[in-house]
């Protein structure tokens, strides 16, 4: 099997590419290679999946920090579709819908079911800063945003109480006009949201005062967080159904909580490894001896082998980060020493020093 192109390679972009960016460099692969233009083009096919693949996963921002952290490998181990997350009609559907609007004479005709059915809530993406221990170990944090909530006014209607909404007469309650036009494909059927009633299929003739037609309301909301021993910087914990309402009957989306470690003065980390520099005495690496060695679980105690080299690296088992995918895996911690050589002797200490080089046959 060939190996994958680099996403960002395929749409001609950059890493910092923003949203705009992206979609407009799809659009312009997705016009140059749709099967409807190259008909019967095995080539141009296949370049139009790999810019569909691509665009798919770039333009979802959790699929795009997973990609970014840990390449295709990110996507290699089960879901469907693409290798791994789902690469499907309801997923690209609002793709081809904005994408190929102005391609196809706005938008595609919708697949069974109504246009106007329910409907998943979007996603709602907040951050929480944690320390590195709390990382390490896990912890609790509460956040506090604003989240829609349905109106109990008028129980989500939008309309105002005693009264209901109407169905709309453009679209007839579908929530799309469809209409046909001559292309050089021949004659293309295209649909569109209905302009009268938005896309929703009703209309609000008396809109409710506390929502003002919309059905929902923002709340000051507080909820508790739990970050999972292990979590690393950039990664995001998601809550279930606290997005945005679903529109129809539809469910909420989910809340994703980015993760913000703050750096460590002492310790590094590098996947479930952490990583310290200790400085020892001259006369500890030379003769040895015990020493004290900071690690997220406290003081350990060392022995210094006798001869000991600045940039001796030791290994602490078990004393790493613990496996976010694995709780019986732990990683280790790395310490580096360096001997630090004195710099202000008194007399005594470098009489004794010229002595151990006489001793050594040195001349000083």
């Amino acid at each position: 099997m060939a190996e994958k192109r680099d996403y960002y390679e395929v749409l001609g972009v950059q890493k910092d590419a923003t949203d705009d960016m992206l979609k407009k460099a799809y659009r312009k692969l997705a016009k140059k290679y749709h099967p409807d233009v190259n008909p019967g083009n095995a080539e141009a096919a296949e370049k139009f999946k790999e810019a569909s693949e691509a665009y798919t996963v770039l333009s979802d921002h959790e699929k795009r920090a997973q990609y970014d952290q840990f390449g295709h490998a990110a996507f290699e181990q089960g879901g469907s579709g693409f290798g791994g997350f789902d690469f499907n009609a309801s997923n690209m559907g609002d793709i081809f819908g904005d994408i190929f609007g102005d391609l196809f004479g706005g938008g595609r005709r919708s697949r069974g079911g109504a246009a106007n059915g329910p409907m998943r809530g979007s996603n709602v993406r907040t951050a929480v800063n944690i320390t590195f221990e709390e990382a390490v170990f896990g912890c609790t944090k509460t956040i506090e945003l604003n989240l829609r909530e349905t109106c109990t006014t008028c129980n989500g209607s939008g309309a105002k109480p005693g009264t209901s909404p109407e169905t709309c007469t453009k679209c007839h309650g579908t929530g799309r006009i469809v209409t046909t036009q001559q292309s050089i494909f021949g004659m293309i059927q295209s649909e569109t949201a209905c302009p009268d009633c938005r896309g929703t299929g009703k209309i609000i003739r008396e809109k409710c005062r506390d929502c003002k037609g919309t059905g929902f309301v923002t709340k000051r909301t507080k909820l508790n967080v739990d970050i999972p021993a292990g979590i690393d910087n950039g990664m995001s914990v998601r809550i279930r159904d606290k997005g945005e309402p679903g529109v129809n009957g539809g469910p909420r989306g989910d809340l994703l909580v980015e993760v913000r470690v703050a750096r460590h003065p002492v310790f590094e980390r590098d996947d479930i490894n952490i990583y310290s520099t200790v400085p020892i005495s001259f006369t500890t690496a030379a003769l040895g001896g015990k020493i004290r060695i900071r690690t997220v679980d406290g003081e350990v105690e060392y022995a210094v082998k006798a001869g000991t080299q600045t940039d001796t690296r030791i290994r602490l088992r078990g004393k790493g980060v613990p496996s976010i995918h694995n709780r019986e895996r732990r990683g280790d911690h790395y310490v580096t020493f360096v001997v630090e050589v004195p710099t202000k002797l008194n007399r005594e200490q470098k009489h004794a020093l010229k002595a151990y080089a006489k001793a050594c046959g040195e001349s000083v």
